[in-house]
């Protein structure tokens, strides 16, 4: 079998954690597997790389800041083959620019475009594990590209779909996908299967456990995934095309903290505004999420939508710019905003999922501001200080705890 598995950050922090994953690795490999290993950057090293940049120029560009942020996972990578070299067994470390796994130019949030498999391979075939730095690419102008916070899960499923692998797992400091964040809600169950929809939803609405793109790459290729802990022995999750029928309407309940909400006014009420004011955003790279536009009044309308937090600053700013091509009044924003999130595949078939929720929000005192739907989800957004006590009460409204 070929086993590809990803430690994240917190599983390789310091000498003991890293040996940990090293023997546990190793097992597999004395099992006759071949095995690669895909690390992020040790513990915090992202965050005080990203502090060491802001100290010696705040407005750094994305080339270089990409450029010394990769330098966390060599590190780390480099380590690891140490450690299972010093245990007795063939390890090599290699950097994206040593795979050859070619991405996009978008500097800080870039895409894989192809992964070439030969290097791997080759070093399979010479009886190695295999140990890749995660979150890192190579563009065609021969720079290294970041994938964006989690990119790591990225790295594996690509890598994964690029050897065929029989197994792609994702460890993490907590053992599985649970119904909402055990930290928050104490009562969260964990999830023995979840489908990929259900998990792209989840990630892309706020839960950590999982990169976005790393489960869309993993639908589209047909890589089924585990989530495990890398701190205990205990079965995961899996995540898959199909799963077996539950109960539950609802798999899981998703915040995200790292919202805020930008308001146009007084923009003119005719065909294409709408557009001209979303693709001036999208051609900056700015997502927008939630969409609200008020019902028109004497020639105008207004318009409210979400950005994530770190895009407020830049979102403001070109709309400012084009604030008179785009027929703009007035621009408002709220940055202590957040959003939740209910996702299940069994909510296409049962009325009523909505108005559940925003019956425990009333119950537990929530106001809305905006909602977003889709076939699987429904996403509020709500004064973030409400956030928390918010999650609780809908998770226990659906009744998802143990």
């Amino acid at each position: 079998m070929l086993i590809v598995k990803k430690f994240g950050g917190s599983s390789v922090a310091d000498k003991e954690r890293i040996f940990r994953v090293a023997k546990r690795c190793i097992e597999d490999y004395r099992a006759g597997n071949d095995v690669v290993v895909v690390l992020s950057a040790m513990g915090d090293t992202t965050d005080e790389l990203l502090a060491k940049a802001k100290d010696i120029n705040p407005n750094a560009t994305k080339r270089e800041l990409d450029m010394l942020l990769t330098t966390g996972e060599q590190i780390s990578v480099s380590l690891m083959a140490m450690a299972m070299n010093s245990l007795g067994v063939p390890a090599i470390s290699l950097n994206a620019f040593q795979v050859e796994m070619h991405s996009t130019s978008c500097y800080g949030n870039a895409r894989f475009k192809k992964i070439d498999s030969e290097r791997i391979q080759h070093e399979l075939d010479s009886k190695k594990i295999v140990v890749v730095t995660g979150f890192q690419g190579v563009n065609k102008y021969e720079d290294y590209t970041t994938l964006g916070r989690g990119g790591s899960d990225t790295t594996a499923v690509a890598i994964a779909a690029a050897l065929h692998a029989d197994s792609c797992e994702i460890y993490t400091d907590v053992d599985g996908i649970y119904t909402a964040d055990p930290r928050v809600v104490p009562n969260a169950r964990k999830l023995t299967e979840i489908s990929y929809d259900e998990m792209l939803e989840l990630a892309s609405l706020g839960a950590r456990v999982l990169h976005n793109r790393s489960v869309e790459m993993a639908k589209k290729y047909g890589v089924q995934l585990v989530v495990r802990s890398s701190l205990n022995r205990t079965e995961g999750t899996i995540v898959k095309e199909v799963v077996k029928m539950e109960k539950l309407l609802v798999s899981g309940v998703a915040t995200d903290k790292n919202t805020a909400r930008i308001s146009v006014i007084g923009i003119e009420d005719k065909p294409g505004v709408a557009f001209r004011i979303f693709n001036t955003l999208a051609r900056k790279n700015i997502n927008v999420d939630i969409i609200l536009q008020s019902v028109g009044r004497d020639g105008t309308k207004d318009i409210s939508f979400t950005v994530a937090e770190d895009d407020i600053t830049d979102a403001i700013r070109i709309l400012e710019e084009n604030k008179e091509a785009l027929t703009i009044k007035e621009i408002k924003h709220k940055e202590d905003v957040a959003k939740l999130s209910i996702v299940g595949a069994g909510m296409m078939s049962n009325p009523g999922v909505a108005a559940q929720m925003f019956e425990a929000l009333y119950n537990a005192g929530v106001n809305i501001n905006m909602i977003s739907t889709s076939e699987i989800r429904i996403t509020v957004l709500v004064d973030e200080h409400d956030i928390d006590r918010a999650m609780r009460a809908v998770h226990d409204g659906f009744g998802l705890g143990d």
